[in-house]
């Protein structure tokens, strides 16, 4: 999720009675909340798409989740103390203890990589013990709904504390009002990826290795969903397609526009065609086996294969002494982002143009 968010819930977390259990409580849950993101660094080292195999790993796993709030509670923690040396330590500040600063520190630190986990993107909760990545598919990695709850929740909380009401009940009202928000949306996917498996089957008549429902901007009863067919085998390779899913209406996949007339719906209504599934996009194992043969040399088209989950090859002309392949990823394919997740590259391992950062 995006960094406003995680900071508002470190705040909410703050409000919902927290920050009283320390001086210095609520920086260190809004800021904790914050740390994992500070593999961002790896910009100033890496580059083009070699980002995408770095971010929300190493610093989102176990150890890190142990270190960082540990460093960040004794900055704290030594702040307070400089503070106090110099006479400038505010009065109403409750007194430091370092084992609460850590342990607000180390649940800010925790809800980032589960925050993140909501997202299509993914994260890698055992970092360095384990690659694997893992994905909610929940909410779009900025979801304006919940910054208003989030927000609102904040807001009405520090009025109620000025005002010497209970504000610690509206701010846990509020984080029970987010769960219920997410939990929905889960609930939204869930259907969205079931509903589509089946749409999948019946106007394709192939069984989807992966059915995804991806989160869109703004309107979270809506889905873009996104399939495909992987086969390993030696005449394999992928086929892949995508739709639309919308709360009370279901999925729809729509057939190619031609010169006969314009792209038609697909539902669970139409009739089947053994022969439609043709139409997909596609790309096969040779074409696979040579774009991970230039990962090997190649550390940009490596780092991209690792973090790609659902992976799209196109080759430019298959004439070509030297073939060029384009690289992007199906959960990335919107105009605004998809220069960002994207490689273009020829099969000697030369990048013919860079992702903008």
């Amino acid at each position: 999720m995006d960094n406003l968010t995680h900071s508002l819930v470190g705040a909410v977390m703050g409000q919902a009675g927290l920050k009283k259990k320390t001086g210095l409580g609520m920086p260190a849950l809004i800021i904790g909340a914050n740390l994992p993101d500070v593999d961002a660094a790896c910009f100033f080292w890496l580059e083009g798409t070699e980002h995408l195999g770095f971010r929300r790993g190493i610093t989102h796993g176990p150890p890190a989740l142990v270190i960082l709030p540990l460093i960040l509670a004794g900055i704290l923690w030594y702040y307070d103390r400089w503070q106090t040396k110099r006479g400038k330590r505010p009065e109403g500040r409750l007194p430091v203890h370092f084992g609460w600063l850590y342990g607000l520190s180390f649940l800010g630190a925790l809800s980032h990589p589960l925050l993140d986990w909501l997202n299509v993107y993914g994260v890698r909760f055992w970092e360095p013990f384990a690659p694997a990545w893992a994905y909610g598919d929940t909410l779009f990695i900025i979801d304006v709904w919940l910054w208003a709850l989030l927000i609102v929740t904040t807001w009405w909380s520090l009025r109620c504390e000025k005002r010497g009401d209970d504000w610690q009940r509206i701010a846990r009202a509020g984080s029970v009002l987010g769960l219920l928000y997410i939990g929905l949306n889960s609930a939204i996917t869930q259907h969205a990826e079931h509903t589509g498996h089946e749409l999948v089957e019946h106007t394709y008549q192939i069984e989807p290795t992966e059915v995804v429902g991806s989160p869109v901007p703004v309107v979270f009863w809506e889905r873009e969903i996104l399939f495909r067919k992987d086969v390993e085998a030696a005449e394999g390779g992928a086929v892949f397609g995508s739709g639309d899913y919308t709360v009370g209406s279901g999925p729809v996949f729509y057939t190619s526009q031609s010169r006969y007339g314009p792209a038609e719906p697909l539902t669970i209504d139409t009739p089947q065609d053994p022969l439609r599934w043709n139409r997909l996009k596609k790309y096969r194992m040779d074409e696979l086996m040579a774009v991970r043969k230039v990962a090997e040399e190649n550390s940009q088209v490596a780092a991209f294969l690792f973090w790609s989950r659902m992976p799209e090859i196109y080759v430019e002309d298959e004439m070509a002494p030297v073939r060029v392949f384009q690289l992007y990823d199906q959960r990335f394919r919107d105009p605004r982002a998809v220069a960002r997740f994207s490689l273009r590259f020829d099969e000697e391992g030369n990048l013919l143009e860079l992702p903008e950062q």
